[in-house]
């Protein structure tokens, strides 16, 4: 394949739905599968398939991307179970979890996306059936008046929301992912926010090994300060999940790495040089005076 064709195969963040999509169905393919979602491979496409199939020789499996999966869906049912009555997945791409997840019929789902990817899933969807209550919502969240609007109506009526961001603020400007946390904080009916991010090490390392392949939608956001980041404006860390560390307990992860998940356990709160990486599930800090906090698990299996 040419060096311009590779490059071409994501022509923005949008495609890079698919490329997770491909991952999600070779999972699903396997006798041990993490999670099971039958609707991936029609999302992936050919496309999909095809960027799967140029990423790095170490993380060709996706394994990275299998983990984080399988992480989030554990975090979303935890908060579910905990109460959650609303859930936003923002920037939400090819994502299948009302789908796919044992979910109540009750729980409010809304996804909100750009209109020709909102418009492609529901086109490639039609006829399924979620397992709660989906809505879909067209909205250009980089714009900051309309993500307000958006937010404002799709929170009304709820009282213990999740805000999901899996596969988002990585592409984002520093400055960009703290004006999302501080507009998320000043939400009332907020309670959580799931999200993954890496590290300095690990950014570096993804951009210098898919660097071409990644060129229309290069890795920004990787704060040298980790999770800080986000507790100084207003969020506490319940859960922090790494993903080379739960990639060996799932056995996805090459020797090599395996090896390397054993010797390392770096500090998710200034992961410095360490390659880390994870799935974090946040708690708005500014909780009502009604609403009970949960207990905190802390920052287990880091």
């Amino acid at each position: 394949m040419s060096s311009e064709l590779t490059e071409s195969l994501i022509r923005d963040v949008s495609d890079t739905a698919r490329w997770v999509a491909a991952y999600r169905a070779a999972e699903t393919a396997r006798s041990d599968a993490l999670f099971a979602d039958p609707l991936a491979e029609r999302l992936a496409g050919e496309r999909g398939r095809a960027i799967a199939a140029r990423g790095p020789r170490q993380t060709r499996s996706g394994w990275p991307i299998v983990t984080r999966t399988r992480l989030v869906d554990d975090l979303v049912s935890t908060c579910v179970a905990d109460g959650c009555d609303r859930v936003l997945n923002l920037a939400a791409g090819f994502d299948t979890r009302p789908y796919r997840m044992s979910l109540p019929a009750t729980l409010e789902w809304i996804e909100a996306d750009l209109v020709p990817i909102i418009q492609e899933k529901e086109s490639l969807l039609k006829g399924e059936t979620p397992r709660c209550r989906l809505l879909r919502e067209c909205v250009d969240l980089s714009d900051i008046q309309a993500r307000s609007v958006f937010m404002n109506e799709a929170l009304r009526g709820a009282r213990r929301a999740l805000v999901l961001t899996e596969g988002l603020v990585a592409y984002l400007d520093d400055e960009d992912v703290r004006g999302l946390a501080c507009s998320l904080r000043d939400h009332a009916a907020v309670r959580w926010w799931i999200l993954d991010m890496n590290g300095p090490a690990v950014r570096t390392m993804i951009m210098d090994g898919m660097g071409s392949l990644l060129a229309n939608a290069p890795m920004r956001f990787a704060p040298k300060e980790g999770i800080t980041f986000f507790e100084r404006l207003g969020w506490k860390a319940q859960e922090v999940r790494s993903i080379v560390r739960e990639a060996a307990r799932f056995r996805r992860i090459p020797m090599l790495f395996r090896i390397f998940a054993r010797l390392s356990n770096p500090n998710p709160r200034g992961p410095g040089r360490a390659r880390w990486s994870a799935v974090v599930r946040f708690e708005r800090e500014r909780l009502d005076a009604n609403d009970a906090r949960p207990d905190v698990h802390g920052d287990a299996a880091i």
